[in-house]
């Protein structure tokens, strides 16, 4: 059971990283939410961090078991930034549900893996 909790949970988080990490690096249509972090230089940096983070994820998930729990690793420590930026731009709570329940997510796959 718990297993097929972390597949699932690689699943959403793949899914989500590779969607918004596309559109970091392909859609200028997010440019301004960048700017509004204060990060706008780090768009596209960010967006490929998040798209080789879920290409881990995906094979860890297949083939390598340690490359899961290292990626989610490195999408668990960027959305600890995602929080921070957040808090440091006064962001309503509501706002940061994404970050914080993508960490969450990451850290128990992280947990479940290398616990």
């Amino acid at each position: 059971m718990m297993e097929k909790l972390v597949v699932l949970a690689s699943w959403v988080s793949i899914l989500s990283f590779l969607i918004y990490g596309l559109a970091c690096c392909l859609s200028d249509k997010l440019t301004a939410e960048f700017e509004r972090y204060g990060v706008a230089s780090l768009r596209r940096l960010i967006g490929t961090l998040e798209v080789m983070g879920a290409l881990g994820q995906l094979v860890g998930l297949c083939y390598t078991s340690w490359l899961l729990p290292l990626s989610s690793s490195g999408l668990a420590l960027l959305m600890v930034c995602a929080l921070v930026v957040r808090l440091k731009i006064k962001d309503p709570w509501l706002a940061s549900v994404p970050a914080i329940v993508l960490c969450l997510l990451n850290l128990s796959i992280v947990l479940d893996k290398w616990g």
